[in-house]
């Protein structure tokens, strides 16, 4: 017995200062308050939600047919309020089955604004097709209108964002959104841990809440918890832990305690009602790509495919890429033209430079810039990064990479397939050769197609900046990939230009 209270001692040495016992507390705890909550969440916003659609369709039946817009298209002389009634009500079923499908009442939802808007906007573009069609199918009197169908699509996405909006920063300023928050209690630490504690806490929602900390059954802790994470207690005081915090959630980090084990702590967070997670340390790249899948009915955790590597996924975005770069090279070839010129009046030689950079899959390829340095920038023979106010840049060069200008012929490199419009930037290979060794994860990135602009470009990492936070920027885009988001940077691009030289 005293053998083990000090191996407890030893293990809990490095932060024995900070430990918070657990209060002498068995009783188990109820949730009814957490729940009461979140039906009061469900409940309200259900109930504003059903306002604002009713009031939505209301307000474009008076846009659509009281306003100029009554002599646009067909006119409907003589429809009333009370002549759309029947048409409102379908509208306002299928606007509300569709916020239900797009998980608009999930409880802990309600803490995360931006994909609540982007699920607002999908239900609300799905709906002008899908009432249009039900209103055509049962032949509801008087046909309905297509202008009234857009119209309302519009006004109801507008009402139902600010009323969100309002809803979002009630809960967030009220105690509800104590209660909707998971309580997670981790049973040993790493840096990962700490990695996922930061980033949650730093976001918008703030949907977890550390609640504390557990001594690992094996060792001491691999790293020391931050100081603002109570350490709760020993490894044998785990279920006490659980109870004394109200925890929703313990996180087992891989090596805190041995398997036998483990299947223990599992079913003890069954029985408290606890969910259970383990932080695969092995895994330390593309970690929101892990997939469960089984191999001759065996278990395994591993990477999945990366957004980008679905096809329609993949065609979506070369179809973007073509358009994008036949609009560009229309756009700017004029502009091209004339810093050529300029170019070529300041230095002779060659206006446009040609360099090896690698791209997908590690394949080199030539890209294509105006030359903005002078023709001997790399005479003594070894690649390097451009700096600030960089003595080898033209006059002329330095205002091009200012504005990014000296870029523009890479548009040619996404039309003909070298490149992408949005991705990591392409490196050469001289330099990826001590990349790849010294920087984690850096080889990647050549898991799809390198881009004109990126994630890491418009956050300000270009030219001399780490280049392993850059690679951090670039991962994520690459897991959390999606068409909007491509949209988002490119219109980014023309605001956040920062250049290099």
């Amino acid at each position: 017995m005293n053998s083990t209270n000090s191996d407890i001692q030893d293990a809990l040495s490095p932060v024995a200062g900070r430990i918070h016992p657990p209060k002498e507390n068995y009783e188990v705890r109820h949730r009814s308050k957490a729940w009461l909550a979140h039906q009061k969440i469900i409940f309200t916003s259900f109930v504003g939600d059903l306002l604002v659609v009713v009031a939505s369709l209301c307000a474009a039946y008076l846009v659509r047919f009281e306003t100029f817009l009554g002599s646009v298209g067909v006119a409907d002389f003589g429809v009333t309020l009370h002549d759309y009634f029947g048409h409102i009500i379908v509208g306002t079923v299928v606007m509300m089955g569709l916020m239900i499908n797009f998980r608009l009442y999930d409880a802990r939802g309600f803490l995360r604004f931006r994909p609540m808007v982007k699920s607002v906007v999908y239900a609300c573009m799905g709906w002008s097709v899908v009432f249009m069609s039900v209103a055509l199918v049962l032949k509801i009197d008087p046909a309905i209108s297509r202008i009234y169908c857009m119209v309302a699509g519009f006004i109801t996405m507008s009402f139902l964002l600010g009323w969100r909006l309002l809803l979002h920063r009630l809960i967030r300023k009220n105690s509800w959104g104590d209660a909707l928050r998971q309580r997670v209690v981790f049973l040993g630490w790493n840096n990962e841990c700490e990695a996922a504690m930061r980033r949650y806490n730093g976001m918008e929602g703030d949907e977890l809440m550390v609640a504390g900390v557990v001594s690992p059954q094996i060792g001491s802790f691999e790293d020391t918890p931050p100081e603002d994470v109570p350490i709760l207690g020993s490894f044998d005081e785990l279920r006490r832990s659980i109870r004394e915090t109200e925890a929703d959630m313990l996180v087992a980090v891989n090596g805190s305690t041995d398997r036998k084990t483990l299947l223990e702590v599992s079913e003890i967070c069954e029985r408290e009602f606890v969910d259970f997670k383990l932080v695969p340390s092995c895994f330390q790249v593309l970690v929101s790509g892990l997939q469960l899948e089984t191999v001759n009915g065996m278990p395994v955790l591993g990477i999945g495919k990366l957004p980008l590597h679905y096809t329609f996924n993949n065609g979506l975005k070369r179809a973007f890429d073509i358009v994008g770069a036949l609009m560009g090279l229309c756009l700017f070839g004029p502009l091209i033209g004339l810093f050529m010129l300029l170019v070529r009046l300041e230095s002779k030689g060659p206006v446009i430079y040609r360099q090896v950079r690698l791209g997908l899959n590690g394949r080199p390829f030539h890209i294509f810039k105006i030359r903005s340095m002078k023709t001997d920038a790399e005479s003594s023979g070894s690649p390097g990064w451009t700096v600030k106010n960089d003595p080898r840049c033209l006059r002329v060069g330095a205002f091009m990479r200012r504005w990014n200008i000296d870029e523009l012929p890479q548009f040619w490199n996404v039309l003909i397939g070298d490149m992408s419009l949005v991705g990591p930037r392409p490196e050469r290979p001289e330099l990826i050769n001590d990349f790849k060794e010294e920087i984690p994860h850096y080889n990647v990135r050549h898991n799809i197609k390198p881009g004109l602009t990126g994630w890491a470009q418009i956050n300000g990492l270009r030219g001399d900046t780490c280049l392993a936070t850059r690679v951090k920027f670039d991962l994520h885009y690459m897991e959390n990939w999606n068409f909007l988001w491509d949209l988002r940077i490119m219109a980014l691009t023309f605001v956040k230009r920062s250049g290099a030289c």
